[in-house]
């Protein structure tokens, strides 16, 4: 295999990779509609009692799992019937619901729509096409779930001036032989939610509850608002739970593995958290201190699933009184800030299976950026920065392409010479290398070494939020959005054209006439691509171009000088 095919082979191969993995998220067929029973109380930890069920409509099996009352509808999922509560923060506004305490929508004020980037993004909401909402209760005889009704105190909250933090305090209605309170705490500068359960033991027993967290969401693909993509635009990013501890680190639960009951997280440990994660954004709870935590992932309908955490509350002897805190985050998948947050959640960035490179990739172009304030200018320089790491495996690959180029008059001699025998030809072409000192894959090694970089790369520039609806000059307004002129395909096309004339050409005709066609084949390709993907791969060409044309040039200049020193 001469360097031109296995060059060929080399973009093909990844091009097709890319090519077919959007193909087949294009072609997949939509998931059915969330389902419509409502979801169950979650199963009680080993070694406490099944919690029977808070209505006669969903009674639970001894596993904990939701079971249809016979005759019951499997159609509509379950309204909230209590009153809204409505939070605004200075970074977003939070609808609760008194029927259960749920958080049943949450619309981000600094997060715009994909759609309309002067609307405020809704991340959470009980949406029929996108269902997503959180739930929490207690485990225990009597105890409110998520489907008590509560009492709240006032209907709209908004965090003061001058204030670091705003409480929501509901009180269950029915909880028999005990007091239990229900508050949320959302803090400034923050898109966290502390949610706690403040029980007082009214009876003449001890007491040993338990607090369950939880995700309810269908199996659905994010809204477009949250993270517009189109048909062409790349590899999926991942949808769905997952789990983090420090015995198996960041472990992704896959909707149809727990639909076939192949979970594969751990199931209870002494730190760690769970989540939801879409491209671009995440919801978790956050479990604080080494008390044991059991996580669960469950299929409850029809594209319906629960992800959540099971904590104890200790035992509340009667009279006495004891509380339970959860930390819920539900906002961006900023780096910096989820590694502060909680251990391994800045994990959620989905930089694919090349994170090892991609993460630091992502912290050079956001220093850059801190320098140039400008993301498209910050993905130019670090183009230009790993041009410079890679100069000498460039200009070696420069050198072996130009030299070949340099033999292609004694290259037609030897087709000329052969005809159509291949064996001789190769054998004569070999023995030319030989001759000419000169490495047929010399070109072509070099770039293989740099693949996984550039593949890093590209995930880091499909999966940071920080590029999302950030613009870089003129036409370019949103740098995680196609060219909406499709200006920088063009270039890109016209410079990979120039690139090809600049290199040898293929001794087989018809590799000839692909390496041409390769051009315009990548810029259709690139039409759907994130500008900034396009600005990237743009920038890398003008500089390869530039230096092939001085290595040709200089090779040239030497060959010339040979050539008279022989005279």
């Amino acid at each position: 295999m001469d360097i031109q095919r296995l060059i060929a082979f080399v973009v093909f191969s990844f091009s097709a990779l890319l090519l077919w993995d959007a193909w087949q998220k294009h072609n997949a067929p939509k998931p059915p509609g969330p389902a419509q029973t409502a979801a169950g109380v979650p199963a009680a930890p080993s070694g406490m009692p099944a919690v029977p069920a808070p209505t006669p409509s969903t009674p639970l099996s001894g596993q904990g799992t939701p079971v249809a009352t016979p005759g019951a509808p499997a159609s509509a999922i379950v309204p909230a019937t209590g009153e809204k509560v409505v939070v605004k923060t200075d970074l977003f506004e939070a609808e609760l619901n008194t029927a259960g305490g749920d958080i049943r929508r949450v619309t981000l004020f600094k997060v715009f729509s994909a759609l309309d980037r002067t609307k405020p993004l809704v991340l959470m909401e009980p949406d029929p096409k996108h269902y997503f909402v959180t739930q929490s209760g207690l485990l225990g005889e009597g105890l409110p779930t998520h489907k008590t009704m509560y009492a709240a105190e006032s209907t709209a909250v908004s965090l003061p001036d001058g204030k670091d933090q705003v409480e929501v305090r509901l009180t269950a209605k029915d909880a028999a032989g005990a007091e239990v309170a229900k508050k949320f705490t959302f803090h400034r500068g923050s898109y966290e939610i502390v949610v706690s359960y403040e029980v007082k033991n009214a009876g003449q027993k001890p007491i040993v509850p338990y607090a369950y967290f939880q995700f309810l969401r269908d199996g659905n693909p994010p809204s477009q608002e949250a993270a517009q993509t189109s048909s062409f635009a790349g590899v999926a990013t991942y949808t769905g739970p997952a789990v983090y501890t420090e015995e198996s680190k960041f472990v992704k639960v896959d909707f149809k593995d727990i639909e076939k009951g192949k979970q594969s997280h751990v199931k209870k440990a002494r730190d760690g958290w769970i989540g939801l994660v879409q491209h671009y954004f995440v919801s978790a709870w956050l479990p604080k201190g080494s008390a044991e935590r059991e996580f669960f992932t469950n299929k409850v309908g029809d594209n319906l699933y629960t992800a959540g955490v099971i904590m104890p509350v200790g035992q509340v002897a009667p009279g006495a009184a004891a509380t339970v805190a959860m930390p819920l985050y539900i906002g961006p998948q900023e780096t910096d800030k989820l590694a502060k947050i909680a251990p391994g959640l800045e994990l959620v960035v989905d930089y694919g299976w090349l994170y090892i490179l991609a993460a630091p990739l992502f912290w050079v172009l956001k220093f850059i950026h801190g320098v140039v304030g400008n993301w498209g200018w910050a993905i130019i320089l670090l183009t230009i920065l790993i041009k410079l790491v890679f100069y000498p495996l460039n200009h070696k690959a420069g050198r072996s392409m130009a030299q070949m180029k340099v033999l292609g008059p004694k290259m037609e001699k030897l087709k000329q010479l052969y005809g159509d025998d291949r064996q001789k030809l190769n054998t004569a072409m070999m023995e030319l290398y030989r001759t000419e000192k000169i490495n047929p894959l010399g070109g072509c090694l070099p770039i293989l070494v740099q693949i996984p970089v550039f593949i890093a790369l590209y995930w880091v520039l499909l999966a940071s939020i920080e590029l999302r609806h950030a613009p870089w000059l003129g036409w370019i307004q949103d740098l995680s959005a196609p060219d909406p002129f499709y200006i920088l395909p063009v270039i890109y096309a016209i410079s990979m054209f120039v690139q090809t004339k600049l290199n040898p050409q293929p001794a087989d005709p018809v590799q000839a006439k692909v390496m041409l066609a390769m051009p315009i084949v990548f810029s259709v390709f690139f039409l759907f691509f994130p500008s900034g993907l396009v600005l990237y791969w743009v920038v890398q060409n003008l500089l390869s171009i530039a230096q092939q044309w001085h290595i040709n040039k200089s090779l040239a200049a030497e060959a010339a000088a040979k050539a008279k020193g022989k005279r």
